[in-house]
């Protein structure tokens, strides 16, 4: 249950940077979009807390991290026409590595 607890906070871990950037975008809502980054946060905090408690802090917060970070890359590719190049792909691939290696040796 906690790598599960752990996947659902990387995806919120998501929401903050995309709550910034819509609130840029949207200044009419843009308090409604910076309150939307400050609940995810609090949940993605809130879901590593308990997923900590039966997986080790480091693996835990580079795999949070990493979920995070990937899916905010990912997000804006698909929706705010960021940049993808061959270095960006090789490196995004490499954190992905990363991530299942950490959970392949818990």
């Amino acid at each position: 249950m906690a790598w599960l607890y752990l996947i659902l906070a990387g995806l919120f871990e998501m929401g903050w940077p995309l709550g910034f950037k819509l609130a840029n975008l949207n200044p009419r809502y843009h308090l409604l979009f910076l309150a939307v980054a400050v609940v995810s946060m609090g949940v993605s905090g809130w879901l590593l807390y308990i997923a900590q408690k039966t997986i080790p802090m480091g693996t835990a917060y580079m795999i949070w991290t990493g979920i995070g970070g990937m899916g905010t890359v990912i997000l804006g590719i698909v929706f705010f026409h960021d940049a993808v190049t061959f270095w960006r792909m090789f490196f995004l691939s490499l954190v992905f590595i990363g991530i299942v290696g950490l959970k392949m040796v818990h």
